[in-house]
């Protein structure tokens, strides 16, 4: 499964000589862990951007 940059959004490369993943990109260089949990943290904070949004949609739309 092809993996995309936490940073750009490109796809990663794997080299299997290093055992590392690589954005041409961005210039993005980091292990299969390292990856992993950028992308956990990316996910955790797109998570938590729409939880405020909603939580300020909502409060404004009580208001009037």
């Amino acid at each position: 499964m092809p993996y995309s940059c936490p940073n750009c959004g490109s796809p990663m490369i794997y080299e299997s000589g290093t055992r590392m993943f690589l954005c041409k990109s961005c210039g993005l260089y980091v292990s299969y862990e390292q990856l992993m949990s950028l992308l956990d943290e990316k996910k955790q904070k797109e998570k938590n951007d729409y939880r405020k949004e909603y939580l300020e949609w909502w409060s404004s739309s009580k208001k009037g």
